[in-house]
């Protein structure tokens, strides 16, 4: 496959952030996707929360499967870190990768087809290991690359675009990812950035499993009548929860909120996640009382999207094994070779 690369010229005064990089250095190649897909619009996300959150390009890894959203991060952060895997394994490799440098953000980009289908049960480690990640199912309940086919994560009743009704219950991946233990838990929507980008801007600053089911239509064979993950019907059953902002300890940043109780959750690196809720009866740190306001609202046929669940004191998969903070790459050789006396030491200890 081709890929177009993008012009470098830019203008000399466009904005810049802390490191001097500009929106276009966190850029990728040109988009071979079908023009209007929700996944552009999340690749844009995600290029903007990086933008926003001063990162520098090398310090992310993002790694993929296979599926239309797998190819994805060729469209975005073209400077930094990339893996593409094989179907459904993404998670696997990202967790091998964390382990051996931690010093890297990561990225995990997935489909419903990859994470929900074939890659189900590497979904389900990852998450409940708790590895300090992102994981972005970009959800379109359809299998795009192979002509429209449904997904695990097609809803009962949903048609396709040929009239055919699916029959089979549909996974649902925020309910999963809740029960699994991710300490992070956000759904969002592809047409709309305002929630999105501090949505993934939260996910990236919180340590841990952090997961987010972004809904994502496919405007080739599910964006039509009858479509439960079309743009019209995630418009008219859009229930937000909650707003959100990202509070950076580098600088001040004053918000401008509607009136609503505000509430302010703490990361672990000072960053501040600010939640305007705008259902009285949710509660972000309550992990049962969300998984049953969720199942009440799709009971309903709304589907629920904002900040659903932040664990109040996180930890990930390098705490629980108590790893070594410095990377492996970064490691001495008398570190990595210590010696007879050690290995003896260490025989004897298993014995």
């Amino acid at each position: 496959m081709t890929y177009i690369s993008k012009p470098k010229l830019r203008h000399p005064h466009l904005k810049t952030n802390k490191f001097g990089f500009t929106h276009r250095d966190y850029e990728g190649a040109v988009s071979t996707l079908c023009a209007g897909c929700g996944h552009d619009s999340i690749s844009a996300a995600i290029i903007q929360a990086c933008f926003e959150l001063d990162l520098p390009p090398h310090r992310i890894a993002k790694l993929s499967g296979i599926g239309c959203s797998s190819k994805t991060p060729t469209y975005f952060l073209g400077n930094s870190h990339g893996f593409n895997s094989v179907h459904g394994r993404m998670p696997s490799v990202l967790t091998g990768a964390n382990l051996a440098n931690r010093d890297l953000i990561y990225l995990g980009i997935s489909g419903d087809g990859d994470s929900a289908s074939i890659g189900l049960g590497q979904f389900a480690h990852s998450l409940r290991r708790g590895v300090n990640m992102v994981y972005i199912v970009e959800n379109n309940g359809v299998y795009g690359l192979t002509k429209g086919q449904f997904s695990a994560t097609s809803d009962r009743g949903s048609k396709s675009k040929k009239g055919a009704t699916n029959r089979d219950s549909a996974i649902d991946m925020v309910m999963l990812a809740m029960e699994l233990g991710a300490t992070y838990v956000a759904r969002g929507f592809s047409g709309d950035k305002a929630q999105l980008v501090p949505l993934i801007k939260g996910a990236i600053v919180h340590r841990g499993a952090a997961f987010i089911d972004c809904i994502s239509p496919c405007i080739a064979f599910n964006n039509h009548p009858g479509s439960t993950k079309g743009f019209d019907y995630v418009r008219e059953h859009n229930e937000a929860v909650n707003r959100l902002d990202v509070m950076s300890p580098r600088e001040t940043i004053t918000v401008d909120y509607q009136a609503g109780e505000v509430e302010e959750v703490t990361q672990h690196d000072g960053s501040v996640l600010r939640l305007r809720k705008l259902s009285e009866e949710y509660d972000v740190h309550d992990r049962v009382a969300a998984m049953h306001h969720l199942q009440k609202s799709k009971a309903a046929g709304e589907i629920v999207t904002g900040v659903l669940h932040v664990d109040r004191e996180p930890d990930d998969l390098h705490a629980n094994l108590n790893t070594l903070t410095a990377p492996f790459n970064k490691l001495t050789e008398k570190e990595l070779c210590p010696g007879s006396p050690a290995l003896e030491k260490f025989n004897a200890s298993h014995r």
